[in-house]
């Protein structure tokens, strides 16, 4: 039995064994208590993560890869030392899940081969839960996976790489070819590993930095004092030295300071 790819679920199976376990090998062996992959597919990325967690929790949307990780899926075969019941599997989707419903007072690292169509939702929802996921693994399209890791200063930072380095040191770790997935999608991947500050809370308010963030990449070629001006800016803020860069040319840290001159001005 195998497990069709399909398309409206972006499906794109890992074939290749050694990345497979490359991606298993992305996460650190301290710092959680459980781990939860997300799209498991056929279970080639799952198999590596048996052999080094005591336990693994998969969720998958996809009732048709569901039936084969249950009555498939070969645990027994695979000489793993491992149970069914360190094994669970959770049909359902991700993004209408909560963590803390899954694992109650526990803190869980994410990993997966996340489909391309909402990979980036998937992040924004590791993002909001930051207080539960210590750390996050996995692959996406390389183009996202450059944006969400990239440093002030290139021209795919952007809103991605400032609100997740907000809360998590971010790598790059290894390029994937499309030659290694059924079926090869058009584009290469790429695999990035998140490790959660030690310090993850904000020295300033929360919302009022996501917006600034926001508001100043959706006219990312404007100087600050241009397209933040739906903050009402007075004069005198507009003269000071920040406000006549870019969003691209700001750090995180520097964004910070943004968002602490604004809410002092009584933004």
């Amino acid at each position: 039995m195998s497990v069709k790819a399909k398309k409206h679920l972006g499906q794109h199976f890992l074939k290749d064994e050694s990345i497979a376990k490359d991606i298993a090998d992305a996460l650190t062996e301290t710092g959680y208590d459980d781990v939860l992959e997300i799209g498991p597919g056929m279970g080639v990325l799952t198999k590596y993560l048996l052999q080094k967690k005591p336990k693994i929790t998969v969720m998958e949307l996809d009732r048709e890869s569901v039936a084969y990780l249950r009555d498939v899926f070969p645990i027994e075969q695979l000489n793993l030392n491992t149970s069914k019941e360190k094994f669970e599997i959770i049909e359902g989707d991700f993004l209408k899940k909560e963590i803390q419903e899954i694992f109650p007072k526990k803190q869980v690292a994410i990993i997966g081969n996340f489909p391309y169509n909402i990979s980036t939702q998937i992040v924004f929802k590791a993002i909001e839960n930051r207080e539960f996921v210590p750390e996050f693994a996995g692959m996406f399209q390389k183009e996202v996976a450059k944006r969400i890791a990239e440093k002030e200063g290139s021209k795919v930072y952007g809103i991605l790489s400032v609100l997740t380095q907000a809360f998590f040191d971010v790598e790059y770790l290894f390029t994937v070819p499309p030659t290694v997935f059924d079926p090869p999608p058009k584009v290469d991947s790429g695999v990035i590993r998140f490790i959660r500050k030690k310090d993850y809370s904000l020295p300033v308010d929360e919302k009022l930095f996501f917006r600034v963030v926001k508001t100043a990449f959706n006219q990312r070629r404007k100087m600050l004092r241009s397209s933040l001006k739906s903050f009402n800016l007075s004069d005198s803020l507009k003269e000071e030295p920040i406000f006549a860069k870019r969003p691209e040319q700001l750090s995180v840290k520097e964004f910070i300071v943004l968002t602490q001159k604004l809410a002092a001005n009584g933004i």
